[in-house]
């Protein structure tokens, strides 16, 4: 499932497994997913900060959906769920650092780029939001997520109308990904070492979720966040 480990000022998210588990969303392990950033928030001090890692070949396979077995209603609930985890990476009172070191697919690709930091390793895995392979629409929230982070059209066209499996160097191209590295364990290391540094700032973390807010609106309108901007 998930696991929260707090390592001074750092807040490790770990999604378990043995080696071969694909990390899917489902109902349980987004439920888990939120309980630890809740969990966070509430421990949370000036200077805390949030990073997501995942075992294995996979960093997430995205929301276990299955149409062909699945009532319509189940699916909207799964959707609803993942919206509210989002919001809540997208409200955390504290930077956000995640590390790919595995495949994200679909809802995986978008729980990686949810953070304000994403750092990848080379050869270890793609980002592929592979709907249009499986004909699955996409929900008006994770369209606008891509878009808050994509800022070029035409990458953005060949992630959502072509289905490209996006590797680490061109990720960084697109915007999707800060940092390449070029093996799991510098990107675990440069990861945590962006923590550190972050952590430093000793930033005010209610402060620091409204500056990130301001900079995502429509983002945040289509969680439901309604952030408006007040001096």
């Amino acid at each position: 499932m998930c696991s929260l480990e707090k390592r001074g000022n750092l807040f490790v998210l770990t999604l378990t497994g043995d080696g071969a588990d694909e990390h899917r969303l489902d109902s349980a392990l987004i439920s888990s997913i939120r309980t630890a950033l809740l969990d966070a928030k509430v421990h949370s001090t000036h200077g805390s900060v949030f990073i997501t890692v995942a075992n294995g070949k996979f960093f997430s396979n995205g929301l276990a959906l299955d149409p062909a077995s699945s009532p319509s209603t189940s699916i909207l609930e799964l959707s609803e769920v993942y919206r509210s985890m989002l919001a809540d990476f997208v409200s955390l009172p504290m930077p956000t650092i995640s590390v790919v070191t595995g495949h994200a697919v679909g809802g995986g690709l978008g729980l990686a780029i949810c953070h304000d930091y994403v750092f990848m390793s080379r050869g270890h895995g793609v980002l592929w939001m592979n709907e249009v392979h499986t004909g699955m629409l996409i929900p008006d929230f994770g369209i606008e997520l891509l878009r808050s982070k994509v800022m070029k059209a035409g990458s953005l066209r060949d992630i959502l109308l072509r289905g490209v499996k996006v590797k680490a160097d061109e990720a960084v191209t697109m915007g999707l990904v800060d940092v390449a590295c070029d093996s799991r364990e510098s990107a675990v290391e440069g990861g945590f070492r962006m923590g550190v540094e972050l952590a430093k700032m000793k930033w005010d973390g209610e402060f620091y979720a409204k500056m990130r807010k301001s900079l995502y609106p429509n983002l945040c309108s289509k969680l439901g966040l309604g952030y408006k901007a007040r001096l």
